[in-house]
């Protein structure tokens, strides 16, 4: 397998995924294009000695963006959502 690090890219914190937190104990992440569910389960365990119990990924379309009048777009993203056991977090949303 590959390097947890080099499939979780970095945490996605919106209002939305803070309500998530709150409300299901399911963390959002930016993950790399061609992780797939059980290599983001295993990263994450991995890197936050934690337990996922359920994992849904998106892919996520780049918008198109304008610098004057030329034209282009973001590239598309994969977006990773995490259901963790209850009574377990991850610290980096938390603060700490």
């Amino acid at each position: 397998m590959r390097d947890p690090r080099t499939i979780i890219r970095r945490p996605y914190i919106t209002e939305k995924s803070n309500n998530l937190k709150e409300a299901s104990n399911q963390y959002a992440f930016v993950v790399d294009r061609r992780a797939n569910k059980v290599e983001v389960k295993w990263a994450v365990e991995k890197l936050f000695r934690v337990n996922v119990l359920d994992v849904k990924t998106m892919v996520m379309k780049g918008k198109p963006k304008r610098m004057g009048r030329f034209e282009g777009r973001r590239p598309n993203w994969k977006k990773a959502v995490v259901k963790l056991k209850e009574g377990d977090t991850i610290g980096i949303f938390e603060g700490t």
